[in-house]
């Protein structure tokens, strides 16, 4: 059976449910570990297991429970690899991969597991744009951001030591702080290829589609199919705040298809759902870093 596991917070369990009927329509056998970070909930969601914080003794589990328990987001953040290590050290799995709670399949996932055959951890590259010539910003997240993104990681058993040095890393810091060349729980993964030579890099473009890598994973239309870079079909695609903006705003507007199957989706598990929920305002705090930075760029420094 294929094990995944997400992190989530009860009042976005509908999106737990949407996740987990894409997994089943691709017709394998599957079971889907959700871990709920803020109390319990008696919803019965079709294969999955529900687990709380109560569940566990680990040390892991305790001490960054205690570090980051009044903020919900570096919470779930830092859980993820000890979450993972736990299924795998204290569960018996082999294989577990880990998903983001807004991710959404369209086509088959068992090539992945086949890859935690033979490698033990895998990672997808953002695929942020990389000319330095321009779209300097999006180049520069490269660096700032990290190159991999932590809302899939997949990993075996022979990664448990990988795990504990992710979870190390995350108790030790989890925040933005571009001085220190952190980036919550995901600039870290940028090490693990260095640190583990069975690690392995997904090179299969139609994984982890998301608002940020529309220029290298450009949307095609191939004989009535939407192919990426006219190769790879759409495994699935990261559902958050800037793949849906760019889509609504017209930037993304091939996937507009599939993102509106997944609203529909969503709504059969929330009906009151408005599709502006969704989306939340960029930080004006953001807005103000880029707009710095464009001062800096122009005045070369």
């Amino acid at each position: 059976m294929n094990q995944f596991c997400t992190i989530s917070t009860a009042s976005h369990l509908y999106k737990v449910q949407a996740l987990a009927g894409s997994l089943k329509k691709q017709q394998h056998n599957f079971l889907l570990h959700v871990l709920l970070i803020d109390g319990h909930s008696d919803l019965m969601v079709d294969n999955c297991r529900l687990w709380e914080l109560k569940d566990f003794k680990d040390n892991n589990f305790v001490s960054i429970i205690n570090k980051y328990k009044k903020i919900a987001d570096k919470l779930r953040w830092s859980l993820k690899p000890v979450f993972m290590k736990f299924l795998l050290e204290k569960q018996g799995l082999e294989k577990i991969i880990y998903l983001d709670n807004d991710q959404f399949f369209y086509s088959d996932f068992q090539f992945l597991f086949e890859l935690l055959t033979a490698h033990s951890f895998l990672l997808t590259p953002h695929y942020y744009k990389n000319d330095p010539k321009s779209d300097q910003n999006w180049f520069e997240a490269n660096f700032r951001v990290g190159l991999f993104n932590a809302g899939f990681v997949g990993a075996n058993k022979n990664a448990l030591k990988t795990l504990q040095w992710w979870a190390e890393c995350c108790e030790y810091r989890c925040e933005k702080n571009t001085f220190r060349g952190l980036f919550d729980d995901q600039k870290y993964l940028d090490l693990i290829p260095v640190m583990d030579e069975n690690a392995h890099i997904i090179r299969h473009q139609g994984c982890n589609v998301a608002g940020w890598n529309t220029e290298i994973c450009k949307r095609e239309v191939s004989d009535s199919r939407i192919l990426i870079n006219g190769k790879f079909p759409v495994v699935f695609i990261h559902f958050n705040d800037t793949t849906i903006r760019e889509i609504v705003c017209g930037k993304d507007k091939i996937l507009f298809n599939y993102y509106q199957e997944y609203v529909e989706v969503l709504k059969k598990y929330k009906s009151n759902l408005q599709e502006k929920d969704l989306l939340f305002p960029q930080p004006l705090l953001d807005k103000l870093k880029y707009r710095i930075w464009k001062i800096l760029t122009e005045y070369g420094i």
